[in-house]
């Protein structure tokens, strides 16, 4: 489960970082603590070889075409790579509507499974500081109640790897940037694509680029924005059970 992550970056930097146009630059280009439904970046491309890349915006928690509320958006914010080409809500944007979604860093709460106390908060980033590509789709969705489109999104999650594992038991996929271009072509996938694509962003070494360090439970509160929630803390040393 990824609920909340970190961007610091402008969108003309992203623009350089992801060779994309800029369409719509309406996000907050510095939130340390980015929570669901917030508008949040997102890169696609109009052309089957996922070239022609533009910056666009989106609601986090993806809505459905066929929905008829969205009451269940903030239940959606990730896709499980193991279901996302056939569950209901995700399917159809896996088919057609694929992205990156620009990520800083992400939080995630150790679970009761893992070495360290359960709810513990850490901060998980790249360890050379680069902006990391999350695997993303993206819908979008007419409100009823003012007649007018919505684009919406959602991250694509995997079981967690390596390192890891003693936190928690999922992560984003993340794309090298080998793979952008074959992720965002806007080609619809046919039914013996969708394991290509699949398979494809089963990358078994993706945690390797990744560090981490336990941060304040400042984070747990939606309100708080400031890069002092990426901040590394002490932990006692009750903390862990190593």
């Amino acid at each position: 489960m990824c609920g909340r992550y970190a961007l610091n970056i402008s969108g003309d930097d992203l623009a350089v970082e992801f060779a994309a146009g800029i369409k719509d630059a309406s996000f907050t280009s510095r939130n340390w603590n980015i929570s669901p439904t917030t508008s949040i970046p997102f890169i696609n491309a109009q052309d089957n070889q996922g070239i022609n890349r533009s910056i666009n915006t989106a609601s986090w928690g993806l809505i459905p075409s066929w929905a008829k509320d969205a009451s269940r958006q903030s239940n959606a914010i990730n896709a499980r790579v193991e279901s996302v080409a056939d569950k209901p809500t995700f399917r159809a944007a896996f088919r057609a509507r694929r992205c990156l979604i620009p990520v800083t860093g992400y939080y995630e709460w150790a679970t009761e499974l893992g070495s360290y106390k359960p709810k513990q908060p850490f901060y998980i980033s790249s360890s050379d500081k680069s902006t990391l590509a999350i695997a993303g789709i993206y819908e979008s969705w007419i409100n009823p109640e003012i007649n007018q489109p919505i684009t919406t999104a959602a991250i694509i999650t995997r079981a967690a790897l390596g390192k890891l594992i003693p936190i928690h038991n999922r992560m984003p996929v993340i794309l090298p940037k080998s793979l952008w271009s074959t992720w965002l072509s806007s080609a619809q996938l046919e039914k013996d694509e969708v394991n290509d694509y699949l398979n494809m962003i089963d990358l078994p070494t993706s945690d390797q680029q990744l560090t981490f360090w336990p941060v304040s439970d400042e984070v747990n509160n939606a309100r708080n924005t400031g890069e002092q929630l990426a901040k590394e803390i002490e932990l006692p040393p009750a903390a862990t059970l190593f």
